[in-house]
């Protein structure tokens, strides 16, 4: 048998680092390597899963290509088609992962699967004689969590605690303040920019006694918009907003039947607009949606 010829072997340098596709196939480690990565940072696994699988259908085209063209010859014999198909391995993975490429289309799908780009997050507006809540502050401060999922990561540990108190299920609160924050990037902060933490846009009413922050909304009476400074209930953290939340959906009996509706999505969405939480018609059919995409994510993180 005929060794691999030297010079064929120093073209072929070490895969790179990224898991290459006979790996994924084979290698249970580099599985899991990749599952622990989605944990950490969801879009970079995504996008490291995208390049794999443009890396395997490059593989793919390049065996199809050789086998339709190739002829046997004196010198083929088992090493060479080792050198061929290690060739072929590295072709695939130089290959991948291009911009403009095939794992760019499949890195965005998968990104809109797992929530990490859910599109806008419709605003709501708020009747400003009967709602203690809004949702639109005019500040948009930075937060560390940029993404879907960074925010449900942030916020569960939290949203678990709310759900034990009220037995309203962590994944439609965390909707919620997903709806209600834009995913926390309308977060409610005072015009000097104090933070508030103030994740489900309550109003500082007559029975609030804490801290507070003014900030200018836009509020709709009789249909038009009008500028108006408003009180919000200011608290030391998240998990604060999350309990004071927890407390007003337990202990008003306003929103028992929000509390009553359990595990039912629809029942606690409907819920809430029949007790006035919001005004927008439609605020129940997009928290639905949202929580459809908080449930999602949850599966996704677990």
């Amino acid at each position: 048998m005929a060794a691999i010829p030297s010079s064929l072997l120093m073209q072929t340098p070490a895969l790179p680092p990224r898991v290459s596709s006979v790996r994924l196939a084979s290698d249970a480690t580099s599985l899991d390597a990749l599952r622990n990565s989605a944990v950490r940072d969801p879009k970079a696994a995504a996008r490291e899963t995208a390049n794999q699988f443009e890396s395997l259908f490059m593989g793919q085209l390049l065996k199809s290509m050789r086998s339709a063209t190739e002829s046997s010859g004196l010198m083929d014999n088992a090493g060479t088609k080792l050198g061929t198909e290690l060739l072929d391995a590295q072709l695939a993975n130089k290959m991948a992962g291009r911009p403009g490429g095939l794992a760019d289309v499949i890195a965005r799908q998968l990104e809109r699967q797992m929530g990490l780009t859910p599109g806008p997050i419709p605003s709501t507006s708020r009747s400003n004689n009967s709602l203690p809540i809004v949702s639109d502050p005019s500040a948009t401060p930075k937060i560390p969590d940029k993404s879907a999922a960074g925010f449900v990561q942030q916020h569960s540990a939290a949203a678990e605690a709310a759900a034990s108190a009220t037995g309203i299920p962590a994944a439609f609160m965390l909707a919620q303040a997903a709806l209600e924050t834009g995913w926390g990037k309308r977060e409610i902060v005072g015009r000097d920019g104090t933070p508030s933490h103030n994740l489900f846009g309550i109003k500082a009413g007559a029975n609030w006694s804490g801290p507070t922050v003014d900030v200018t909304t836009t509020e709709y009476v009789g249909g038009q918009p009008q500028k108006r400074i408003q009180s919000f209930r200011a608290y030391a953290s998240d998990s604060e907003s999350f309990a004071d939340y927890a407390k007003l959906m337990k202990d008003s009996p306003r929103y028992a039947a929000v509390v009553a509706a359990g595990a039912d999505a629809k029942g606690f969405a409907q819920g809430l607009q029949k007790a006035g939480y919001a005004t927008d018609p439609a605020y129940a059919d997009k928290l639905g949606r949202v929580i459809n995409t908080a449930l999602r994510l949850q599966r996704s993180l677990a």
